[in-house]
């Protein structure tokens, strides 16, 4: 079975890492079978995940045989997600991301944000030692196409070692709303639309095409 294991990670708490997750891991449903794997130890997603609602992701908490649990996971299923703990140091963010196909780094226009950067890409270049293919991108979120914060971050972000995608999440209270119950954008009806177009401009830009 053809499959992608996507990582979503980043050391700055509040970035919107378990949102992008969430999201993401519902838009590939729609493109096939699509488990998400909560490696935080706190449990987010697997507390937060309605999983009832028809076309939501099946959602499995990680745990010390974090390594087996991915493998085992990509095996039965076309896409894997992996939600990362906001930290190094634990083992847990080091073995996903020697593991898995694509990094995606969530960022917020933020100057602590945009520090904490430098972090996460000494991390892709540790991890790539084992790992050469990985792929790792930042992803702008919160944008507001006229702020000139907005902008700024996407400028810093171009001297950083590690590209970001042209896709961003823009700042919208679909996903608040939408996270508040328990379910993806995917899921939220027309309030949704704009935030779905987000995520699907993000996994058509980095997504490998049969």
């Amino acid at each position: 079975m053809a499959n992608t294991k996507f990582a979503v990670a980043n050391l700055k708490g509040g970035c919107g890492k378990s949102t992008l997750a969430l999201n993401l891991a519902a838009g590939l449903m729609v493109r096939g079978d699509t488990v998400l794997l909560d490696a935080d130890p706190q449990g987010t997603l697997v507390h937060w995940v309605n999983q009832e609602v028809d076309g939501m992701p099946g959602v499995i908490a990680g745990g010390e045989q974090l390594a087996e649990e991915i493998r085992q996971a990509a095996a039965t299923h076309r896409h894997l997600v992996v939600d990362c703990p906001p930290a190094l140091g634990s083992g847990y963010t080091e073995t996903v991301l020697r593991m898995v196909d694509i990094l995606l780094i969530p960022v917020l226009p933020s100057p602590p944000d945009l520090w904490s950067s430098n972090r996460m890409v000494e991390a892709v270049h540790q991890a790539r030692e084992d790992n050469p293919a990985l792929r790792a991108y930042f992803v702008r979120n919160q944008v507001e196409p006229r702020s000139a914060l907005s902008h700024a971050m996407r400028q810093v972000l171009r001297t950083c070692d590690l590209p970001s995608l042209d896709s961003t999440l823009g700042r919208r209270a679909a996903y608040r709303w939408a996270a508040l119950e328990g379910i993806s954008v995917y899921q939220f009806g027309a309030r949704g639309k704009k935030a779905v177009e987000d995520i699907e401009s993000i996994i058509e830009e980095v997504l490998p095409h049969d």
